[in-house]
């Protein structure tokens, strides 16, 4: 988004972000919340046995997973969780460069963060910080 205003309604540490995936998909896959700017949200993932198809390279649903996790952690942070929450509509990626090994790391940010739904978008880089996947993801905010 273009004004470098925090985003968050409660920005939580990594630390918390980090429980919120325990014992889920999340810690399965090795998925780790990194870092939390003020208008993003970062993580990593091994291309390890877990995360790699048949063919020996980082699965297309693994990155979706990745993406996913990241721009519904962010959303959640976005909104008041006393009185909202944040569910999936959709997802899309485009799968730009295969991964064999070591870490991708994804970065979500909004393009849209409206009252009934919200936008993001998740770039993936290798190690080499080379472009592997971009994902977006729409939110609906909803009333609790």
């Amino acid at each position: 988004m273009a004004d470098s205003k925090p985003i968050w309604f409660s920005r939580p540490t990594v630390e918390e972000a980090n429980r919120r995936g325990e014992q889920t998909m999340v810690d399965h896959l090795g998925i780790v919340i990194t870092e939390i700017g003020p208008d993003f949200l970062r993580a990593t993932m091994p291309v390890d046995d877990r995360t790699r198809q048949p063919h020996g390279i980082l699965h297309g649903g693994a990155s979706v997973a990745l993406a996913e996790t990241v721009g519904s952690m962010a959303a959640a942070y976005c909104v008041d969780l006393s009185t909202q929450y944040c569910v999936g509509l959709d997802i899309n990626a485009n799968h730009i460069r295969p991964v064999r090994d070591g870490v991708v790391t994804a970065t979500a940010r909004p393009l849209h963060l409206g009252r009934t739904t919200q936008v993001w978008e998740t770039i993936i880089r290798d190690e080499r910080d080379r472009l592997v996947s971009i994902g977006r993801l729409t939110m609906a905010v909803l009333k609790r």
